[in-house]
């Protein structure tokens, strides 16, 4: 269920979602900070496997959602771990007022992992402000949607049609056409890509693709090479 990514960071997979018909796999992290500590990013469906798991790694301390799409989860792990803190990304408390966050994740606010984690909401997209994260240690960064790649076959029909169109399944990960249409404020993206691409990265971790091990940073900027970064 939970399978070790780098030091002190591991990953599961989720259930497939479904999104107007369209099939999402999902992904989730764990890190463990210094304290011992758990850091849940993007949390996937709980079962009593996945809890027994987290649990053997540490106590949850943090459950971090990093855009306001990816919180379909947030009540079963704030019934089962409700200790921790829960993190709201920009438009989420507005969108699920029966959740109880603790902290909001603004361009330069602190918290209890910051030295260990950093982050940077990417303005501008009218679909969602997205939280990107850096785990300092293993040189990972954290992207959820702005990132994305599905095998050709994934989609069917003309599902598989848009897919392709919006480069969903495209020979390498990219921001799909939706998201790059709704960067209308660009300038403030841009801003956002600059503090990401100053991360030493050397991995990438994305909710929709396939992981990558080695070069990060220049994954990243051959990714954003579009938004003239």
């Amino acid at each position: 269920m939970l399978q070790a990514f780098a030091e002190n960071i591991w990953i599961a997979e989720g259930p497939i979602a479904d999104v107007a018909g369209f099939r999402y796999p999902t992904r989730m992290a764990v890190i463990r900070l210094a304290d011992g500590g758990l850091f849940v990013w993007s949390p996937t469906a709980l079962d009593g496997e996945l809890m027994a798991a987290v649990r053997a790694l540490g106590p949850v301390r943090h459950v971090v959602a990093p855009n306001a799409l990816h919180h379909l989860h947030l009540d079963a792990w704030q019934d089962t771990f409700s200790p921790a803190r829960f993190t709201a990304p920009p438009g989420l408390r507005k969108k699920r007022p029966d959740l109880r966050f603790d902290d909001d994740l603004a361009d330069a606010s602190f918290h209890d992992w910051s030295g260990e984690i950093d982050h940077v909401p990417v303005h501008g997209n009218l679909i969602t402000t997205e939280v990107v994260f850096f785990h300092r240690q293993s040189r990972t960064v954290l992207f959820t949607d702005l990132i994305q790649q599905f095998s050709p076959d994934w989609f069917s029909g003309w599902r598989a049609v848009i897919a392709r169109l919006d480069l969903m399944t495209a020979a390498h990960p990219e921001v799909p056409c939706k998201f790059r249409n709704a960067f209308v404020g660009r300038r403030a993206a841009r801003a956002a890509l600059r503090r990401i691409l100053e991360w030493p990265a050397e991995r990438v971790l994305m909710a929709h693709a396939p992981p990558v091990t080695q070069d990060g940073q220049a994954f990243i900027r051959r990714a954003f090479r579009w938004l003239g970064v």
